[in-house]
């Protein structure tokens, strides 16, 4: 039977290598792949899986390096952790070994153990370690450390997890040992902190690969809905059947049921600590009379046994907070085993249109101080790109994981923030901004105005996207370069080729929407990336260099020796 699965895993893995990126050799391909499957109930995106993925060397054993505070991804640009999170505060840090082999072997768990021994030392200088450990590592243990020390007065559940992926049958009693070396090595760096090694093998991968994503959802009713014209719905739900909703049969959240445009935001206001106040002393009055409650849109809902609802594809657009403090309410210590009668109010709306639904987005969290890059994907110029994007091949995923979920390729789904990068970096010239900042480009008013004006032309968020990704492939398939060099090196040689496609140091909106993507050759991406490449490596060759103002002057002095 476990040889079956090994069979089974590798024909599945060659079939996804060849649907989803059938440039990756095997072995890469199942770093990727392991790494998507073991952490499946992150939500990530393949961006976000991607950006984890540490690279070919000098990785120290860890193909993959992931941070989350109370389940959500930190990504490197990440601000203002401290005020962020007020309380019960869950960090984890996951580091994974990926080998497609047929066993589980004591090398990568004692490469593993230097690692840690050298890294979690919270007083670790960086320094010491440039050239032993790849870029992408010591970010990754820098963005751990800061988090936790700022996070350190909220009194945090530290939690670090090893994962190691194989599609090994059995792992020997000498690798367990190893494996316990690794936790007690941790442990006398981090004493506060739980650690656990897990061994991923075929049969568990393949479990995983299985494991379908329920889109139909019940939810239990107090009473009958009242119902207006169309499919929509207000009802009463018991909170404990409101909890049963949003987690699965382990007792999770179901992530991927709150918008990805807003599930992510935790408040900086009390409001949170008044539901939790509500939750835990109950007066006389009802819960739902105390909070607003909740709005679910979906593709399609139904009452056919009267105190029930039936909702297709849920997704929680406001409420997140109060959904989040019922959860935590549940799985704490004074919510558990708590016989409850109170109810929250739920609204089920299945919008006719896209533009219902981003309507129905932004009208019920225009009260609540949500940051504004959350809210941009349901401007209508972000709609409007999609529908331009999807008949040529790309499909802009506005909404998180749609696409993925469709099964689109990585390589033709762009993200907003990818998208965002590629505008920043050629329209206004800082492809520096671009590394530094991925995920919070679209908060400047300013910027954000500039990029995605309403005359601007649609070809142009077309072309960038299409230019944006080829460079990116093209310098992942010329192994030459490593991940982390990709990572520093990539919206620069972006801005460079449309600086000489346009002919223009200072490419424009107009000149950029007259160029055709089969203006981009492979004579242009070979010599524009060797003149990024060598000005990279002069000026010190690393993401303090690609995230600083002088990379991109070098390149524009090259660029005006072109008489461009």
């Amino acid at each position: 039977m476990s040889k079956n699965n090994q069979i089974l895993l590798e024909e599945i893995i060659r079939q996804e290598r060849d649907d989803l990126d059938e440039t990756q050799n095997l072995d890469k391909f199942f770093e990727f792949f392991s790494i998507a499957q073991v952490l499946k109930s992150y939500e990530l995106s393949y961006d976000e899986i991607e950006a984890g993925i540490t690279g070919e060397s000098h990785d120290g054993g860890a193909d993959g390096i992931y941070l989350f505070v109370n389940g959500d991804l930190v990504k490197e640009d990440e601000t203002d952790i401290k005020g962020k999170y007020k309380k019960n505060v869950d960090i984890e840090f996951v580091i994974i070994q990926s080998k497609n082999s047929n066993s589980f072997s004591e090398d990568p768990l004692l490469k593993l153990s230097r690692l840690s021994r050298g890294l979690f030392p919270l007083d670790f200088d960086r320094n010491e370690f440039e050239g032993r450990y790849n870029s992408k590592v010591l970010e990754s243990f820098e963005r751990f450390r800061d988090t936790y020390i700022s996070l350190i007065t909220k009194k945090p559940k530290l939690k670090v997890s090893f994962i190691y992926a194989s599609k090994g049958i059995e792992v020997h009693p000498n690798v367990l040992r190893q494996a316990e070396d690794l936790k007690n090595d941790v442990k006398s760096l981090l004493s506060d902190a739980t650690v656990e090694v897990d061994f991923i093998g075929a049969e568990l991968l393949l479990k995983l690969v299985q494991a379908r994503t329920n889109d139909v959802y019940r939810l239990k009713l107090s009473e009958n809905p009242m119902s207006s014209s169309g499919q929509v719905f207000i009802a009463l739900a018991n909170l404990m059947d409101y909890y049963n909703f949003i987690t699965d049969e382990n007792g999770n959240l179901i992530k991927h049921i709150f918008e990805s445009n807003v599930r992510d935001y935790q408040g900086k206001t009390n409001v949170n600590n008044e539901i939790q106040e509500t939750l835990e002393n109950p007066g006389n009055e009802e819960f739902w009379w105390l909070n607003n409650g909740v709005t679910i849109v979906a593709s399609a809902a139904s009452a056919p046994g009267g105190k029930e609802l039936i909702i297709h594809n849920p997704e929680v657009v406001n409420g997140l907070q109060t959904s989040s403090e019922i959860y935590k309410y549940f799985t704490s210590t004074i919510g558990k085993g708590v016989e409850e009668k109170r109810n929250i109010l739920i609204r089920v709306i299945v919008p006719e249109t896209e533009e219902a639904r981003d309507k129905i987005i932004r009208a019920t969290n225009s009260q609540t101080p949500i940051p504004k890059s959350s809210l941009r994907a349901t401007d209508s110029i972000h709609r409007q790109i999609e529908d331009y994007l999807k008949p040529r091949g790309l499909y802009y995923d506005r909404r998180k994981n749609f696409y993925k979920n469709e099964g689109k390729k990585p390589k033709d789904i762009i993200s907003v923030s990818f998208l965002a990068q590629c505008l920043m970096s050629v329209i206004l010239q800082k492809p520096d901004f671009a590394r530094a900042r991925p995920s919070t480009l679209l908060e400047e008013d300013s910027a954000y105005n500039d990029l995605y004006h309403k005359n601007n032309d649609l070809h142009t968020y077309f072309i960038l996207a299409y230019i944006g990704r080829t460079v990116e492939l093209f310098l992942k398939e010329t192994g030459r370069y490593t991940s982390s060099e990709i990572n520093d090196i990539k919206f620069y040689v972006l801005y460079a080729s449309c600086a000489q496609l346009c002919s223009n140091v200072y490419p424009s909106n107009k000149s950029l929407s007259n160029l055709s993507k089969d203006s981009l050759t492979v004579t242009l991406l070979e010599t524009t990336s060797a003149l990024v490449y060598d000005l990279y490596k002069v000026a010190g060759g690393n993401d303090k260099v690609a995230k600083g103002p002088k990379l991109i002057e070098l390149l524009k002095d090259k660029l005006r020796e072109k008489k461009l």
